[in-house]
């Protein structure tokens, strides 16, 4: 799951990023709300965690943006500004959900999750389920022919952008953006290699029959019967 974090606060945005991250999101940090909003504009997050007090534009003013431009990425507001008025402006802004400074850690975990289980289409489900693999997004745990598979979180960012788009090619710069984002040579074969560790993990346990297929010239696709030019 893609999350981008807006907070320029720099002891809270190294707790929220290094905590999502141990929980295996794959997060972009944006420090001002004019940087998030051209991010939020060009690519595609699951969830966006948004601090209202921000330079160059506010957060109550980037969330409005946002939704006047037909960005429906669900929005966890957070401040430090408890009052009825403030909730109730942000809310209205389009904001999905509002958290006041200072919060645990296990509390805007919850409440992400709960974002991005109603979110916008079935592939925010917390169930992602192809052929013999099953993915629970929230317990981040995975199996394979009821088999549990031990990954890293490379390659567990990996299958899940996998499963998000099922029977589809996914080409391996969409890979590198979304498992590895900006720390990716475009000519390095990083992909390859962790698909292959995918591969092994995946006939470790008993499925023999291939599932992530390599389309000549063009990237991967997860099918669970051998794919047009595999």
């Amino acid at each position: 799951m893609r999350v981008l974090v807006v907070e320029d606060d720099p002891a809270i945005s190294r707790f929220v990023v290094r905590g999502l991250r141990e929980e295996h999101y794959k997060v972009d940090l944006a420090e001002d709300g004019a940087t998030a909003e051209r991010m939020a504009i060009a690519e595609a997050y699951d969830a966006i965690v948004l601090d209202v007090q921000l330079p160059a534009l506010n957060g109550f003013g980037l969330c409005r943006n946002l939704r006047r431009d037909g960005i429906d990425t669900p929005v966890l507001m957070l401040t430090a500004r408890d009052a009825v008025a403030d909730r109730v402006e942000g809310l209205d802004a389009g904001a999905d959900d509002y958290l006041v400074k200072p919060f645990a850690f296990d509390e805007l975990l919850a409440r992400l999750r709960a974002l991005t289980r109603r979110g916008r289409t079935r592939q925010l489900d917390a169930t992602l389920t192809y052929g013999p693999l099953t993915m629970d997004v929230v317990t981040h745990l995975v199996h394979a022919n009821h088999r549990a598979l031990d990954l890293s979180a490379t390659e567990y960012r990996l299958l899940e952008h996998l499963l998000r788009h099922p029977e589809a090619i996914v080409s391996r710069d969409q890979l590198a953006d979304h498992v590895w984002g900006g720390d990716y040579d475009p000519f390095s074969n990083l992909a390859d290699v962790y698909v292959g560790y995918l591969r092994r993990k995946l006939r470790a346990a008993g499925v023999h029959e291939p599932v992530i297929h390599t389309i000549r010239g063009m990237g991967y696709m997860l099918k669970a019967r051998p794919a047009l030019g595999a």
